[in-house]
């Protein structure tokens, strides 16, 4: 149960909410925005279990030097993350169209409407889940085996380890999606704000960890 709850919390760390209300952003609805979470915690899974078996089960040693610079890569991938969610915001996400309406027999005025694509994002919240769980997978492989003797037992640890933060991103997603949700927030501009603040964040935050662990 330590371990599930481990998990748990690590998916509501600050890089890992950042990356995924990133992602979520670009939904409509909060069935896409879990399954990105779901697709996310998979990922970061899978990379922390192998990462495990190369260091329990293989006894591969991965100096302590190579941990940073996984920590550079998960920020330089923030940073990706956060210029591509822009980019498709101001380029293919939004579409805008001029339509003309006239109201009780007031001159016709033009309205700016704007029309949302849907994205196929589950693959990639698992690529980038794949790539976050570089971050801290060193420190974490290494804890467990300097407190769980049985080989067996460290692996199990990171398997529950990691369905705690499969189900943690669920929640994550779930929960950060709602505010783009256009039933909640009808206003047009007030979305693009929610946006632009989420895609800026995730990219200061991924510079800051770059400049933690390569640049510093």
């Amino acid at each position: 149960m330590y371990a599930l709850y481990e998990g748990l919390l690590h998916a509501f760390e600050a890089d890992h909410i950042l990356a995924v209300t990133t992602i979520v952003s670009q939904r409509d609805k909060l069935f896409a925005a879990i399954k990105d979470g779901v697709f996310w915690g998979l990922g970061h899974t899978s990379t922390i279990f192998l990462i495990g078996m190369l260091m329990i089960l293989f006894k591969v040693n991965i100096p302590d030097s190579s941990f940073s610079l996984f920590e550079a890569i998960v920020g330089l991938m923030l940073m990706l993350v956060a210029a591509y969610r822009f980019y498709v915001f101001l380029k293919e996400e939004t579409i805008i169209h001029r339509h003309h309406h006239e109201h009780a027999g007031v001159n016709k005025h033009p309205h700016i409407h704007v029309h949302s694509k849907g994205k196929h994002l589950h693959k990639t919240s698992y690529g980038i889940g794949i790539v976050h769980g570089l971050a801290g997978s060193g420190a974490l492989v290494v804890l467990v085996m300097t407190q769980i003797a049985s080989i067996g037992s460290s692996m199990l640890y990171l398997l529950i380890f990691g369905m705690g933060s499969i189900v943690g991103m669920t929640l994550v997603a779930g929960v950060f999606s709602i505010p783009f949700s256009r039933r909640l927030i009808a206003a047009n501009w007030l979305r693009a704000a929610l946006v632009l603040l989420s895609s800026g964040l995730c990219f200061v935050y991924g510079f800051y960890v770059v400049y933690a662990n390569l640049l510093k």
